[in-house]
């Protein structure tokens, strides 16, 4: 019975300490993405749109939510946008640079304005 207990003691603790090490390592990558500051703002028709345009579009045309071919529904899914962005997500069978990302995620941390 001693062992028993034992035994399970210990299976709890390595389960506790495996989630834990998972846990860390999430936030550590969306930490990390945040700690870069935006030195301006972030243009929507002359540097977010362009990214949107050859990266996303192609996909998400309207026949794929989130629809990415107007300011309205990207504005809309700004937040849903920025997570699938900075966890590189997407864009699906490919990725954007660290410098694309962060161009969107600096525009929609700035309100994500049509501008």
């Amino acid at each position: 019975m001693k062992n028993y207990l034992n035994i399970k003691i210990l299976f709890i603790a390595v389960l506790t300490s495996l989630i834990q090490i998972s846990c860390d390592n999430n936030v550590e990558e969306e930490t990390s993405a945040e700690i870069i500051e935006c030195n301006s703002e972030v243009s929507f028709s002359a540097q977010v749109k362009p990214i949107i345009d050859n990266r996303c579009v192609e996909c998400h045309n309207g026949n794929r939510f989130p629809d990415l071919r107007n300011i309205q529904s990207i504005s809309a899914s700004a937040a849903q946008i920025r997570s699938a962005v900075v966890s590189r997500r997407m864009p699906q069978g490919s990725s954007l640079s660290s410098e694309q990302i962060e161009i969107i995620r600096c525009w929609i941390d700035g309100g994500a304005l049509n501008n």
